[in-house]
């Protein structure tokens, strides 16, 4: 494939998961058996994606520490006749290449991808965010399809998308549709977090992305927006304003975006994967129905 460098934010605060977040990343928090930025490796891992570039911030050293390896765990591991653990670092040998720089201001998600650019230089790259894990135990192919989009369409950016409820417009990056194909669309615009009044659609950003590296003179040129943060969303609407052409692709039926960003969404995403986990899934599962039988029956 064209494309085998992805660009991964992971300098965020996770201030809306306090105090769980004050002494650790809200990317290394568990979701299930793995930490998120596991999921979001892997994922990438299997489209075809050889380098990532970490943006990482303060206090995300255990990032970098979770994906060198650890030979000293693995002797001990053997030492104590643990080798059936080893399984579980498996993640380590895979063939990435992995590099981290730093946002040393939190000035927005624009700003972090544009402290990549010294990294990805005239590459075309993907952004997958570092809190975001598209589809179960991340067996998705969305990277894989927005690349060979990407590459057919010859766009300058194709994006990843979720059809979220009308009420929940006012969180996201919103589409604005031009034209609609079979199985993609091209965008007229995008909006960041519209009135539910004023939304073009309910079709919201979903975490990955494919550019080519001139949205770094857009993110370069981008005020501060919502938030008092450069916003992603604004470089992009002022690429297609240009004449760029940006696409779009809805995520596959049944296929979900888990956001680790909030305390309900990070709880729905670990009762997920845990019921599904393919060693202790039917176990917890059984837990979980018995214990809300036991609630309903002492209400």
């Amino acid at each position: 494939m064209s494309v085998d460098l992805a660009v991964v934010p992971v300098a965020g605060r996770g201030t809306r998961l306090l105090p769980l977040t004050k002494s650790q990343p809200k990317e290394m928090l568990a979701v299930g058996a793995k930490p998120v930025t596991q999921y979001v490796a892997e994922e990438l891992e299997q489209s075809g994606i050889n380098r990532m570039v970490f943006v990482t911030g303060p206090g995300k050293q255990a990032i970098e520490n979770h994906f060198d390896p650890d030979t000293e765990l693995i002797t001990a591991l053997r030492e104590y006749g643990q080798e059936d653990l080893l399984e579980s670092l498996d993640f380590e040998r895979m063939d990435v290449d992995y590099i981290y720089t730093r946002q040393g201001r939190q000035l927005g998600l624009g700003h972090a991808i544009l402290c990549a650019r010294p990294v990805v230089g005239e590459q075309s790259f993907v952004v997958a965010l570092g809190d975001s894990i598209i589809g179960v135990h991340a067996q998705s192919q969305i990277v894989k399809d927005l690349i060979q989009l990407f590459d057919s369409e010859k766009a300058d950016g194709v994006i990843a998308f979720e059809t979220v409820p009308r009420e929940e417009v006012v969180r996201y990056g919103i589409a604005d549709v031009r034209t609609n194909h079979e199985d993609w669309f091209e965008l007229a615009d995008l909006i960041e977090k519209p009135s539910v009044a004023e939304s073009p659609s309910r079709l919201a950003v979903a975490a990955r992305y494919v550019f080519r590296a001139s949205i770094f003179d857009y993110l370069s040129k981008t005020d501060a927006g919502k938030g008092n943060e450069i916003q992603l969303t604004d470089a992009i609407s002022a690429m297609i304003r240009d004449g760029g052409r940006v696409l779009g692709i809805p995520l596959a039926t049944g296929e979900r975006r888990f956001d680790i960003g909030n305390f309900p969404s990070y709880f729905r995403a670990f009762f997920e994967f845990a019921i599904q986990d393919p060693q202790y899934g039917q176990m917890f599962s059984k837990f979980a129905r018995e214990r809300l039988h036991e609630m309903d029956t002492h209400e």
